[in-house]
């Protein structure tokens, strides 16, 4: 599997991709400069839109629209109308959202982590017409996602280079926390996740310039190298859903040394990921 650059935007801190196959395009989001992107692989269209904040995360809402977890906030987007909050967040100051997915019965899952990547403040949360906090307690979270089948949920913290999962329940409650895997420093840290339809996990190995493939029993199971340093975080799209798309960051990095950091990339699966749900409202 060879990863490919396909839009060198230079990302301060690209993350949170989505398909959206009725739309035949990827969105995602650049926190560090307050900007949603979309990009639609057939005509090659790339547009962006300016919404300020610290956009982190974007998922499919029923009945059109997007969902954009950003600073302490829930927003509703739609490009012809811009940005409208519809829940604020009862956590730490400081902190903001970083990750998210949404399972089969629409429920939004999501992480807040330290803005400072310092106290352990971080925490998941769901939100079904309100928010609560479920899991969590480190300064930097990433995930969750929910696996194809809906038994389980992933998180991560990825400082501990720890991923974990839980039983997740039909009534949106966690079972006991397990340890999934262990990912030691010298192969980056993990970031981003998604599950694909037969119950791997994809990581984003931050520092790595990699991502791992996981079996559901924890087995490492496939690496795909990646011409940038800062992976973030994996999404399925095409019409198939087999191919990869990658978003990075530049943040922290040389310019010149990481000519494509912060670029979107992609490269093609055996095995293809399964289409978001979206966010009952």
């Amino acid at each position: 599997m060879q990863a490919e650059l396909i839009w060198a935007l230079g990302a301060q801190l690209g993350e949170g991709p989505i398909w959206l196959p009725e739309e035949r395009s990827l969105w995602f989001v650049d926190i560090k400069r307050g900007a949603l992107h979309r990009y639609t692989p057939e005509s090659n269209a790339r547009e962006s839109f300016a919404i300020g904040g610290q956009p982190s995360f974007v998922v499919p809402a029923q009945g059109g629209g997007l969902i954009i977890g950003s600073e302490l906030s829930l927003l509703a987007f739609h490009p012809a109308e811009g940005t409208r909050p519809i829940a604020a967040l009862p956590a730490h100051r400081g902190d903001r959202t970083n990750d998210g997915c949404v399972d089969a019965r629409g429920r939004l899952w999501f992480g807040t982590m330290d803005d400072g990547e310092q106290r352990e403040s971080g925490r998941i949360w769901c939100y079904d017409g309100s928010a609560r906090a479920v899991a969590g307690d480190c300064a930097i979270t990433n995930g969750p996602a929910v696996s194809a089948d809906g038994a389980w949920l992933y998180h991560v913290d990825t400082l501990a280079g720890t991923i974990w999962r839980h039983p997740l329940r039909d009534d949106g409650s966690l079972g006991p926390e397990t340890l999934f895997v262990q990912i030691p420093p010298s192969d980056g840290y993990p970031d981003g996740i998604v599950c694909d339809a037969e119950g791997a996990l994809w990581v984003a190995l931050w520092g790595g310039a990699a991502a791992h493939r996981y079996a559901p029993d924890g087995r490492l199971v496939a690496r795909v190298d990646l011409p940038t340093a800062q992976p973030t975080k994996i999404a399925f799209g095409g019409d198939d859903l087999r191919t990869a798309f990658v978003t990075s960051a530049r943040v922290g990095l040389d310019p010149a040394a990481h000519p494509k950091a912060g670029g979107l990339f992609a490269f093609e699966t055996d095995v293809p990921g399964f289409a978001s749900h979206k966010v009952a409202r």
